[in-house]
């Protein structure tokens, strides 16, 4: 089934682009003169609005988006997870979506209701659960092929995925989440510890705990990012990992990971009476905030979205805690 679905395969000798990047911009343009609902999506993005809002020791942008409710608002509890077919299934796909075979592994596909002018969703071709440990590896060497057009991320199944019961990446346009920036600042990290070459640090006065991990070798990387997630797991937890939201950069051969710990999924604002829809996944804990609803995005302030990562992220103390049991 998954092979009807296949645009292209990337390593391939067949194709006449030379980079993953130039691939996955061929795919884009492709559907959207193919598949109406991403055309439709792509559209829409274009009507889209954002704007800048100035926190305590940092700046957030915030996208009012409509369509991205169906991701926001998505109803991720067993029972409704289970009413429903798997979107990402191959065999699920709408007739006219194709997408790229990823070393016989992942199918890149192209976002229907898409954030950023490029936007993809990465979908492991076996139906699994959402679970980062068993594809640390892939997740960098996928980085490293994206480089430097895209960027890798990865939200936990209960940190923002909208299909939690599906293994999936995603990947959007470079530089545009504010973390990507941040990080460039010397200034505002505070280094932590370097272990076997790898180091770890976090940025201070951040509103949120953020640890950037950065090495050039793969192999003491993924080692390194999953002790670090086995130190996340709280002792007597569900079998389920520890609740986080992955970005993956690649630059002058060497890999920069930022991983914010999480201690909830959704805010208590998304509750209340007056609920705000904010459901921050990793886009959104790295600073690009998504509001499907017309009426957050004219009234959120920098308080809101202060208390907002204070409650759903945890403090720079419990980093430094993290990283001294590396």
């Amino acid at each position: 089934m998954i092979y009807e679905k296949i645009f292209a395969s990337y390593p391939s000798a067949g194709t006449s682009f030379s980079t993953l990047p130039e691939l996955c911009a061929a795919l884009l343009d492709e559907q959207k003169s193919s598949w109406p609902l991403l055309h439709e999506g792509w559209n829409a993005l274009k009507s889209s609005t954002t704007r800048e809002i100035v926190c305590k020791g940092f700046s957030v942008r915030v996208q009012y988006n409509p369509k991205r409710i169906i991701s926001t608002g998505a109803k991720l509890d067993e029972q409704s997870i289970r009413g429903r077919e798997c979107f990402l299934c191959s065999k699920n796909l709408p007739e006219e979506q194709k997408g790229i075979l990823y070393e016989e592994k992942f199918l890149i596909l192209g976002n229907p209701i898409p954030i950023f002018q490029q936007h993809f969703t990465v979908a492991y071709i076996e139906h699994m659960t959402q679970a980062f440990n068993p594809f640390v590896d892939d997740f960098l060497t996928l980085t490293a092929a994206l480089s430097p057009a895209l960027t890798l991320f990865y939200n936990g199944p209960r940190c923002g995925a909208s299909a939690p019961d599906h293994m999936h990446f995603q990947a959007c346009s470079s530089g545009v989440i504010p973390i990507e920036r941040d990080i460039m600042d010397i200034s505002k990290r505070l280094p932590l510890r370097t272990v076997n070459g790898v180091t770890f640090s976090t940025i201070e006065d951040y509103g949120r705990g953020v640890i950037l991990i950065e090495s050039n070798d793969l192999k003491n990387c993924a080692h390194m990012i999953r002790q670090l997630e086995n130190i996340m797991q709280e002792p007597g937890n569900d079998p389920e990992e520890p609740m986080m939201n992955i970005l993956g950069l690649y630059q002058d051969r060497k890999w920069s990971i930022v991983v914010f710990p999480r201690r909830k999924h959704r805010p208590s604002v998304y509750f209340k009476n007056e609920r705000v829809v904010i459901s921050p996944a990793a886009v959104d804990m790295g600073g690009f905030i998504i509001t499907p609803i017309e009426k957050d995005y004219r009234g959120i302030e920098a308080n809101l979205i202060e208390s907002i990562y204070l409650e759903v992220g945890v403090s720079t103390d419990i980093i430094k805690k993290y990283i001294e049991k590396i």
